[in-house]
């Protein structure tokens, strides 16, 4: 029987980038050419390991999903994003929980802390919502009750683990530093221990003053750090001899960032299916398991004391995500990080106001105030319907104003725990992204708490934030940064009409007298209903409704249009009150301008492709041989505004074309401003036909041949993933798996 047990665990996380007024990620600039972090990381890293390569001599000979062999969290904002926009990559992580769970008895997927707070600077409410709702959010996805939930960046405290016994969960994941000393179960015979002494082979319990207990696993601290930072993920072969030589009898388990697997290291991901597979085989006597499983069959023998307030990745405990403890210098080690202790402050200060509000408030509104925000992930996630949940919870009225202002305190409660997320602490400078999403989210809350009656926060805020500096004088203070990065990110009735006009124009949409149109952004919508139009004026109406909230609000609106569809005034009021509004369209600002920038070149490159694809069936015959001395198509300018029509005619037709044509599209293709649309149209056509007939197989390897003639490079990578699937249906063509790369 195996004594000698294997687990890699992945935390997978990313810095939350919802735009706290639309709840959707906007353009960062920083990303490009991907649109934001999060769908260039899922490219690098979170996709390849769901699609791992083995590669031989030969070519790909077997495709792994990391996730079914390993252990992982996702975090649930970075979660909500891959189910809404890689629906693919979701199922596969589905389907690995699944299938770990049908041959272990116990699934590889864990929890994770809902907003990645550091749980021991949180409040004793704000650690039992975050335990809550992340419970909520993973039952609603893998169909069960989680077992393990991994702490952001492993901070612990007593109290912390005690939120994670209280819903039930069995264990979590801690660094080997973390441990303070231990005894065996039953024995007061404490010893202490340190990261080197302690053996990190076994599970330990700790027995907590409220009665209940919760074991603890302890990752090997040196083996993860090499997986992380000392290029042990160069080569599969020297990365698995590490893990065998270091493994004896009991579970050898590593954690680190899932995205050190592509992001961090380039073809990572592929080092771990080699160590995976090798796992798989059980070589070396070494046996692939998962946390869950393991403490099954081996309940603790002793337990453990832990640090009070320590981490993963700071080691002065938890000083990084509240003072200048020197972590983090970065490039930059003349900076200082004193400005975490006013962020921290200041956000502490408003949260504590905000939950004496919602308490006040909600005993009116609510049948159990706690009960209810503690139950709130349950809608968040999807487990649960508004009307259910309001079936349950509240005591007022559907239609009545108090209902309103229920649904209201909650998304002021769900904001201002996102102002906590610990990225906002993590790195070198106030100025950075996270500390400006953080406050982002937290003015969002200030705003919805206004709403509801709390006034004040604002200011309360800015007169601890002004204390804290950049160390960029540029930047200026927490306030500057508050009045020149966060307060401009604000929305107000008429810069989501604005936006909503904008939208429905650029998508050619726009309704015309007597007609509605809709913008739905994940966090708001917008309804608008055109009146008289012109080409200099344009009048309606318009209804706006915040998402989880039951007021709709209605305005009228005047446009008054300047030459460019991104400007002129916008008059935006409400005949019932004297609310007036005039905006400017250049004020929107610079993320959601790009967003609408890319809705405008969305639709217009589609339409082109269309025209050109039609238009073009003949440019390949009519391309004439060169005559006598010419090196140059006449009106060569013209032929090459054709290239992507005549380029994707020549690759599904079978007609005869001149040496001379086969060059011009090799040239022109090489530099040719539609080449990535281009290969992301053909390689959503290719994989259509892999996927749906069998027959069409032949034309496929037609085709990518033809386009190697040109050196067109079509993303095999995709169609790879496809074929494989396929494979594993029992379908396969010989001629086919050689032009994918595939040795099978």
């Amino acid at each position: 029987m195996a004594d000698k047990f294997l687990c890699i665990h992945g935390h997978f996380y990313q810095p939350p980038r919802e735009d706290p007024w639309l709840d959707m990620i906007f353009p960062e600039g920083s990303a490009a050419p991907a649109r934001h972090w999060n769908e260039r990381i899922c490219k690098e890293s979170y996709g390849p390991l769901a699609w791992a390569r083995r590669m031989g001599s030969d070519g790909v000979f077997d495709i792994i999903n990391c996730y079914e062999w390993m252990s992982f969290n996702v975090g649930p904002t970075l979660f909500r994003w891959i189910e809404r926009s890689e629906p693919e990559l979701y199922a596969r992580l589905l389907e690995a929980d699944s299938r770990s769970l049908k041959r272990l008895g116990h699934g590889n997927a864990i929890a994770q802390i809902y907003h990645h707070v550091i749980m021991p600077l949180a409040s004793e409410l704000d650690k039992q919502i975050e335990v809550a709702w992340a419970v909520a959010d993973f039952e609603s996805r893998f169909m069960r009750k989680p077992e393990g939930m991994w702490l952001s960046e492993t901070a612990c405290d007593t109290a912390s683990l005690e939120a994670l016994a209280a819903e039930g969960i069995l264990y979590t994941l801690l660094a080997p530093r973390q441990a303070e000393a231990v005894a065996d179960i039953g024995s007061d015979n404490w010893n202490n221990v340190d990261e080197y002494s302690i053996n990190i082979k076994e599970p330990y319990l700790v027995e907590l003053p409220s009665g209940k207990s919760i074991s603890v696993f302890f990752y090997d601290g040196g083996l993860s750090q090499s997986v992380a930072f000392e290029g042990l993920l160069r080569n599969g072969g020297d990365f698995w001899n590490k893990l065998s030589s270091a493994s004896a009898e009991g579970l050898l388990s590593i954690g680190t960032d899932g995205e050190t697997y592509g992001h961090h290291f380039k073809f990572g991901e592929m080092a771990l299916a080699y160590v995976l597979e090798q796992g798989i085989a059980a070589r070396d006597g070494v046996t692939l398991t998962n946390y869950g499983a393991y403490l099954k069959q081996n309940p603790p023998m002793r337990k453990v004391k832990i640090h009070e307030n320590s981490s993963w990745s700071c080691c002065h405990g938890i000083e990084r995500w509240r003072s200048d403890c020197g972590c983090c210098t970065g490039d930059h080690p003349d900076w200082n990080q004193q400005w975490r202790k006013p962020l921290r402050e200041g956000l502490d200060n408003v949260k504590g106001l905000m939950d004496r509000h919602y308490f006040n408030l909600g005993s009116n509104i609510f049948k159990d105030a706690q009960k209810t925000l503690l139950d709130y992930g349950s809608v968040l996630s999807g487990q649960v319907s508004e009307i259910d949940f309001f079936k349950k919870h509240f005591k007022v009225s559907g239609e009545s104003m108090e209902a309103d202002l229920g649904w209201k305190l909650l998304s002021m409660q769900k904001w201002a725990l996102s102002s906590f997320a610990s990225c906002g602490w993590f790195f070198d400078d106030l100025a950075r992204l996270e500390p400006l999403n953080d406050m982002s989210f937290a003015l969002r809350a200030m705003e919805i708490a206004k709403d509801t009656g709390l006034i004040g926060l604002e200011e309360k805020f800015i007169s601890i934030i002004s204390e804290a500096y950049s160390n960029e004088e540029r930047y200026g203070s927490g306030s500057d940064l508050w009045n020149s990065s966060v307060k401009p990110q604000s929305e107000t009735p008429g810069s989501l009409i604005a936006q909503a006009i904008v939208r429905l124009y650029v998508e050619g949409a726009f309704p015309v007298s007597g007609e509605f149109g809709k913008v739905e952004w994940p966090g708001a919508s917008v309804t608008l209903e055109a009146g008289d139009t012109s080409v200099i004026m344009a009048k309606g109406s318009a209804e706006i409704k915040w998402t989880l909230e039951s007021e709709i609000k209605k305005f009228d609106w005047k446009w008054k249009k300047g030459d460019r569809v991104i400007s002129g005034e916008l008059e935006v009021f409400d005949t019932s009150s004297d609310y007036r509004e005039s905006v400017d369209f250049v004020d929107i600002s610079w993320k959601k301008k790009q967003s609408l920038s890319l809705a405008w070149v969305d639709r217009i490159a589609r339409e082109s492709w269309d025209i050109k694809i039609k238009s073009s069936g003949c440019g390949p015959s009519l391309f004439g041989k060169y005559e006598d001395y010419q090196t140059s198509q006449t009106w060569a300018g013209k032929w090459k505004e054709l290239w992507d029509g005549m380029v994707w005619n020549y690759l599904f037709s079978e007609d005869d074309v001149s040496d001379d044509f086969i060059d011009f599209l090799k040239e022109t293709g090489s530099e040719h401003p539609d080449i990535s649309f281009f290969i992301e149209q053909i390689s959503n056509t290719l994989s259509d036909m892999l996927q749906n007939k069998t027959s069409s197989w032949g034309k496929i390897c037609f085709i990518i041949k033809k386009a190697e003639i040109i050196n067109l490079p079509i993303d095999i990578w995709k169609l790879q993933n496809v074929y494989w699937a396929k494979v594993q249906e029992g379908y396969s063509d010989l001629e086919l798996s050689r032009v994918l790369g595939f040795d099978l």
